[in-house]
């Protein structure tokens, strides 16, 4: 069923195509700017940011008032701000230095325990810098990927975040983990949202409880 949900939000969306790859630090601090805001915002927080500091050092030195400044257009500066600063910091006593090259010398285990050891980087932000930056196997589960596995019944309603990845990355064949985390994330944004989903424009309809019961329930937008 994986496999069949996989190529049928490739065949309605199109070829895949994957992100830009960035080096590991900025994956990292690109998904702490993603958080509970728009690509577009996350997007302009990070140029800006890297438009300022051009170095991740520079960023580290700087207060942290202007490191909030710098991605304000991002949502909740201040809390992003301390928290890249601590990740900054966590990196650069680790290796004497702010630079996460030799994670491309470590097994997928070893590099997703150092990456969930930084501070408030959890399983999903570990597993799109492995997935994105380092181009390994691995099946980042965001809000949207969490929400419509949890609708097509892969995981029992309740499972946390940190669960669902666990449950989930053995279960997704490895050469389609990157393709389906992006279809489902798309499929999330267009289709299949949290209020109002279109499920009467699903491909997946047939595949879905939540659909099935939206329709009985007269919950689904059919628009």
């Amino acid at each position: 069923m994986i496999a069949a949900v996989q190529r049928r939000l490739r065949a309605a969306q199109g070829p895949f195509a994957p992100k830009p790859r960035l080096p590991v630090i900025d994956e990292i601090i690109a998904t702490v700017l993603s958080q509970n805001t728009s690509d577009v915002n996350s997007g302009r927080a990070f140029a800006r940011l890297k438009e300022l500091f051009p170095a991740w050092e520079q960023v580290l030195q700087a207060p942290v008032g202007q490191v909030a400044d710098a991605i304000r257009c991002g949502g909740i500066a201040e809390v992003k701000a301390r928290r890249i600063r601590q990740i900054l910091a966590a990196i650069a006593e680790r290796e004497g230095r702010v630079d996460l090259s030799r994670l491309h010398g470590l097994d997928d285990a070893a590099a997703f325990g150092y990456l969930t050891s930084l501070p408030g980087v959890g399983p999903k932000t570990a597993a799109c810098v492995l997935a994105f930056a380092m181009g390994r196997a691995a099946f980042p589960v965001d809000t949207h990927v969490h929400r419509i596995v949890t609708r097509l019944g892969w995981l029992p309603p309740g499972t946390t975040a940190e669960a669902a990845y666990r449950a989930l990355s053995p279960r997704v064949p490895p050469g389609i983990r990157y393709d389906l985390h992006l279809a489902l994330v798309a499929h999330g944004r267009s289709v299949c949202r949290a209020r109002r989903p279109r499920c009467g424009e699903c491909v997946l309809h047939d595949l879905c409880g939540f659909a099935a019961g939206a329709a009985a329930g007269g919950r689904a937008d059919r628009r």
